[in-house]
C-alpha cells in the first residue's frame, strides 16, 4: 500500500501492538523471585533467566535445560494475586522442546513427588521456536492464584528438556494482609460471639 511523505501509519500500528501484546505478558514482573525454585535444572539459577519480557524472548543465550532426565518443575510464587489468562512455552525446534504441561495452582514447594497428583489444567505442547502459541487457561480455575507450579513430565523424545522462555499473561492485584487476619479470628470465634457478631453491618461487609 502506498503511503504519502509522512503518513505511514501501518508500521506504528504494528509496533503499538507489539507493545501492547508485551505489556499483557508482564507477569514475570509479579514473581517473588527470591523464592522461585525449578527442580532438576542443569544450572543453579538458570530456570529464573526464562521468566523474562515478551519482546526479549528470542534471546537464546538464557535458557533452563534439565539435569538427570526430561522433567522439569517450577514452583512460582506470586508477590500478590493472580488471575492467570494464558502461557507461552518457547524452546528449540527438536526433540528437547517440553511436549506436555501440567498447571498446579497454591502448592507451595511442590516436589515432583507431588506432581503424582491430579493438576489443574494439562497441555499437550507443540514445538515453539519463536514463542508465538499461547495456551489459554481455564480463568475460573486460575483466578486467585498466589502460587504457580508448572510440570513439565516430557519432551519430544530428547535425553534432556530445554527451555528459553515461559510467557504469564494475565492479571496481578496486591495482596491484603488484613483481610488473612479477619479470616482467621473469625475461624477462632468463640460460637456466642459470632451470634452478636451476626448482626453487625461490618461483620457483613467483611465476609
Amino acid at each position: 500500500m502506498a503511503h504519502g511523505p509522512g503518513r505511514c501509519c501501518c508500521c506504528g500500528e504494528a509496533a503499538a501492538g507489539g507493545a501492547e501484546r508485551g505489556a499483557a505478558w508482564g507477569l514475570y514482573l509479579r514473581i517473588d523471585r527470591q523464592r522461585l525454585q525449578c527442580l532438576n535444572e542443569r544450572r543453579e539459577g538458570s530456570g529464573a533467566l526464562v521468566f523474562r519480557a515478551w519482546e526479549d524472548r528470542g534471546d537464546r543465550a538464557q535458557f533452563v535445560e534439565s539435569d538427570d532426565d526430561e522433567e522439569l518443575l517450577f514452583n512460582i510464587p506470586f508477590t500478590g494475586n493472580v488471575k492467570l489468562k494464558g502461557v507461552i512455552v518457547m524452546g528449540e525446534d527438536d526433540g528437547t522442546h517440553p511436549a506436555e504441561m501440567r498447571l498446579f495452582r497454591n502448592i507451595p514447594h511442590m516436589s515432583f513427588d507431588d506432581t503424582a497428583r491430579e493438576p489443574e489444567q494439562t497441555f499437550s505442547l507443540n514445538r515453539d521456536p519463536t514463542g508465538d502459541l499461547e495456551y489459554p487457561t481455564k480463568i475460573a480455575r486460575f483466578s486467585n492464584v498466589y502460587h504457580l507450579s508448572i510440570h513439565f513430565p516430557k519432551n519430544f523424545g530428547a535425553e534432556t528438556t530445554k527451555i528459553f522462555y515461559i510467557g504469564l499473561k494475565g492479571e496481578w492485584t496486591e495482596a491484603h494482609r488484613h483481610e488473612v487476619t479477619i479470616c482467621n479470628y473469625e475461624a477462632s470465634a468463640n460460637p456466642a460471639d459470632h451470634k452478636l457478631e451476626q448482626i453487625t453491618p461490618q461483620t457483613h461487609f467483611i465476609s
